[in-house]
């Protein structure tokens, strides 16, 4: 359902941000609020972990692909 996963994106969206802004000590706020969100609604839940595994993803890709960058213009 298009409602579902775009809500559960928007949510992710948010979540991450936070966990970027925080560091460390929410390094698993996401793990936290999908368990949270499970207890109503399982699809939810699914919709959202897989949006914040995507955008944690996405996050590793993007520091990995600048700092591989950054070597080989310095090489």
């Amino acid at each position: 359902m298009a409602l579902t996963e775009d809500l559960a994106e928007a949510l992710a969206r948010d979540v991450i941000a936070a966990q970027r802004d925080l560091g460390e000590k929410a390094d698993r706020l996401f793990m936290e609020v999908g368990n949270y969100i499970g207890t109503s609604s399982p699809s939810m839940q699914e919709a959202f972990m897989t949006a914040c595994r995507a955008y944690m993803a996405a996050d590793r890709g993007r520091d990995f692909f600048e700092a591989r960058l950054k070597a080989l213009k310095g090489a």
